[in-house]
């Protein structure tokens, strides 16, 4: 089983995300379906904290030298309304 790593950026919660979070929220404590659009709104998964995660490959490109391997992260190319990096490992 191998590792992969991946990077993801994150806009923090607006309005928008606060009113899907409130339509997500109640329908899993009333126990009944949460409506597609909101289930799109959040990719499929539950609604994260950190707010709305945003794909940064054109500020990410992957590094390494003889003994090490990782990521770079051009923070001159970040969207401006990014303000969380998540790096994470997944096997």
């Amino acid at each position: 089983m191998g590792m992969s790593t991946h990077v993801k950026g994150f806009r923090p919660p607006d309005e928008k995300w606060r009113q899907m979070e409130k339509v997500y929220s109640a329908c899993m404590k009333a126990g009944i379906e949460i409506p597609e659009e909101v289930e799109k709104f959040f990719d499929y998964e539950e609604p994260d904290e950190c707010g709305v995660e945003v794909e940064i490959k054109e500020a990410t490109c992957e590094w390494c030298d003889d003994s090490r391997e990782g990521f770079e992260i051009d923070l001159k190319k970040l969207p401006s309304d990014v303000t969380i990096i998540r790096f994470y490992n997944s096997y």
